[in-house]
C-alpha cells in the first residue's frame, strides 16, 4: 500500500504523514490523480511497493511532483532518476509546461535530485505542513 510506503519513509527522516491533510490524496488515488488529468505510479519488488511518484493538476498548465518516495535500500541505484524522467515524460505528454514540487530540507538526496533536472527554489502561496521548500521548474 502506498500509504505504508510514505510513512515508512517520512518515519526514517522524523517526518509524520497526515492521512486527513497532506496525505488525503493517496486514500484514492484513481479520484485524486487519474480522474482529474494526472497520473501515478509505484515500482514493486517482489509483490512489495518500493517507491511511488505521482502528477498532481494544479491547473491546465500547471502540475504537482506528489508522493515521491523511494525505501532507503532501494536509493543510490538510479531509480530516483528513472522516475523523475518516467514524471517528466508523463507531464509533458498531459500537456502541462510546468511542475511544481514540496519537499523538506531533510530530504537531502531528493532535493540533489531536484536540482539535478533543473528545480529551483520560490516562494508559493500555500505549503504544506511537513514541507518546508518548494521547488518548480518548466518542463
Amino acid at each position: 500500500m502506498v500509504f505504508d510506503l510514505v510513512r515508512t519513509v517520512l518515519s526514517d527522516f522524523g517526518l509524520k504523514t497526515d492521512p486527513e491533510g497532506t496525505d488525503h490524496d493517496i486514500s484514492d488515488i484513481y479520484q485524486h490523480y487519474f480522474r482529474r488529468g494526472g497520473w501515478f505510479s509505484v515500482i514493486e519488488k517482489d509483490g512489495k511497493i518500493i517507491g511511488s511518484y505521482g502528477i498532481y493538476p494544479v491547473n491546465d498548465v500547471i502540475c504537482e511532483l506528489r508522493k515521491m518516495y523511494l525505501l532507503k535500500e532501494f536509493q543510490g541505484q538510479g531509480l530516483g532518476r528513472k522516475m523523475m524522467e518516467e514524471a517528466l515524460s508523463r507531464a509533458r505528454e498531459l500537456g502541462y509546461t510546468e511542475m511544481i514540487l514540496e519537499s523538506n530540507t531533510v530530504l537531502k538526496r531528493a532535493l540533489a535530485l531536484y536540482r539535478k533536472y533543473g528545480f529551483e527554489e520560490y516562494s508559493p502561496e500555500h505549503l504544506s505542513d511537513r514541507c518546508d521548500l518548494t521547488m518548480k521548474r518548466k518542463i
